[in-house]
């Protein structure tokens, strides 16, 4: 039995991440996946689609922006690709920020990759011609 796909193509626009979390909210709903499988891919979604529609696309640009989100299942694995034809960034290679001792000690950011590897069972990133292509697999088990 092949694999089911389902895809999503969004402007990177303040309505992006909205679109894109009920899309996989249907998604979840219609697969039944595990609630920590369902939180943390859409916790990861949010995060990196968030990032992409705030820096990808700053400066002149050439080509219309454009993110694309693809979602399959590959046996016990619920993998969600997000392609965006931004600037090159690798979201994998930045260490995360320290932890604060505290709440009041927190610095703001970099501690989205950390929930991220934190939830999924695997980030992969990689470049294909001009698209930057994010793997996010959850694990269904």
């Amino acid at each position: 039995m092949p694999a089911l796909t389902d895809t999503l193509h969004v402007v990177p626009d303040d309505t992006a991440v909205a679109q894109a979390l009920h899309w996989l909210a249907d998604l979840a709903r219609r697969e039944a996946w595990p609630e920590r499988a369902g939180f943390g891919l859409t916790l990861s979604v949010d995060e990196a689609l968030t990032n992409i529609v705030s820096y990808a696309f700053a400066g002149a640009r050439k080509a219309q922006p454009a993110v694309s989100l693809a979602y399959r299942r590959h046996g016990a694995d619920l993998v969600v690709d997000i392609r965006d034809n931004g600037h090159p960034y690798d979201p994998t290679l930045p260490i995360a920020a320290a932890l604060a001792g505290s709440l009041d000690e927190s610095e703001e950011g970099g501690h989205g990759l950390r929930l991220m590897r934190h939830y999924l069972k695997d980030i992969r990133y990689r470049r294909e011609g001009a698209e930057n292509c994010l793997t996010l697999v959850a694990s269904a088990e």
